[in-house]
């Protein structure tokens, strides 16, 4: 599994594999505490919180039992968009949006020591990601996404493969994307697929992340 929560450089952590974002508001009735672990058992390696409208104190009290299972379980735990929350917590890391703290001041607050992500989702969002020197990127929707109305237009499977060129950063891949679709999404490029619905809607949850696993780790030859 992806280990680290003291890692001293985040550079050598690696990053690929199934990534979990974990949002109350996809599946309200699921404890995303459970999901974590039973996630993180069945093999997917980073953790994502983000939770839009609860406060801040709310957040830090659901994060905070989050990032402790996680380290437990020995997988990387990030936090969306808040800096702060991410600090309090000790996360292993953030992940930015594209209109979230600029990539230089949230490194400022974070420090050396802890992972940074950014959602991309045109070539020159990730051309420009990429010369800030973040930690990894997202890249989406690929496919039509089943837990967001709000998205950016969807990608597919050539928009990913056009922009694999142009960065050497790990690219995780988001958006709608099934396990049926999984290896056909790391033959595309990247590193990693990030997913949300399909993860915390399944009704099974191991056997979900098994089979994201099983078909993420199984492909060879990117970019074919």
């Amino acid at each position: 599994m992806a280990r680290v929560s003291e890692a001293k450089n985040p550079g050598a952590t690696v990053l690929a594999g199934l990534y979990v974002i974990l949002d109350p508001s996809v599946c309200p009735d699921r404890p995303l505490l459970d999901v974590l672990k039973v996630s993180a058992t069945a093999g997917a390696t980073i953790f994502q919180y983000r939770n839009k409208t609860a406060s801040m104190k709310a957040s830090y009290t659901e994060a905070l039992s989050l990032r402790k299972a996680a380290h437990e379980l020995g997988v990387l735990f990030i936090v969306n968009d808040r800096c702060d929350l991410a600090l309090a917590v000790n996360a292993d890391g953030v992940h930015l949006g594209q209109e979230d703290l600029p990539l230089h001041l949230a490194r400022k607050v974070m420090g050396p020591a802890k992972l940074i992500g950014i959602s991309t989702h045109r070539p020159e969002q990730v051309m420009s990601a990429t010369a800030d020197g973040p930690n990894y990127l997202g890249f989406g929707p690929i496919f039509l996404p089943g837990s967001k109305a709000d998205h950016d237009p969807v990608v597919g499977i050539e928009g990913l493969k056009s922009i694999r060129r142009l960065t050497t950063l790990p690219v995780f891949a988001i958006g709608g994307i099934t396990a049926d679709r999984a290896d056909e999404v790391v033959r595309a490029g990247a590193d990693g697929v990030a997913v949300i619905s399909a993860i915390l809607k399944a009704p099974d949850i191991s056997r979900a992340v098994t089979d994201f696993v099983s078909r993420i780790s199984s492909p060879t030859s990117p970019g074919s």
